[in-house]
């Protein structure tokens, strides 16, 4: 298995959390009383798979890879995707932040918490077409599936070590709960 096989199908769940994300958005804008519970399991998402461990896998051992066989970081792609990862950290901190408040009864956090969640599901889809048209067949081409085998294992490492035995899997059965509630495709 290539290792970026597993993150074009992490990038699979990611996309359906952005729809999730887009349904919880307009329910917090409605008033919806369970949207910012729905919210909070996003951001912990968010947050926990997205961050954590498909970025970390990304940024610990995809990209140093692809820099020693000669893909540029600064003014190159990887250079592009690691300055998208800190915006969308930043988005998401913003939610998380506006959360917090929306909890404390401050009702006209809901426009920025708005905001920084199409910004942040904008910023996202762009970013996953870039890596899976362009920078991950980069990567199949240049890795040898000697290293390849290597980085996959190094993948699972970070997911044992930084997300948590069977997170993965509760990370998965919320999403789809979350689909089932927001009528996501």
């Amino acid at each position: 298995m290539k290792p970026t096989q597993e993150l074009l199908a992490e990038h699979d769940a990611v996309l359906i959390a952005l729809q999730i994300l887009e349904q919880v958005e307009s329910a917090l804008g409605a008033g919806n009383e369970q949207a910012p519970e729905h919210l909070g399991q996003i951001l912990d998402f968010l947050k926990g798979f997205v961050d954590r461990c498909h970025h970390g896998k990304e940024e610990d051992v995809l990209f140093p890879e692809l820099e020693r066989r000669g893909v540029q970081r600064d003014g190159g792609p990887i250079g592009v995707m690691l300055m998208e990862h800190d915006l969308g950290r930043g988005h998401v901190r913003a939610m998380s932040d506006g959360l917090d408040r929306l909890r404390r009864g401050e009702a006209a956090v809901v426009t920025p918490i708005r905001g920084n969640a199409r910004a942040y599901r904008d910023l996202l889809r762009a970013h996953i077409h870039k890596e899976n048209n362009v920078l991950f067949p980069m990567a199949d081409r240049l890795v040898p599936d000697e290293v390849a085998a290597r980085l996959v294992e190094q993948f699972e490492a970070i997911e044992r070590d930084r997300v948590g035995e069977g997170k993965h899997e509760a990370y998965h059965a919320m999403l789809h709960a979350l689909k089932d509630l927001y009528g996501v495709a």
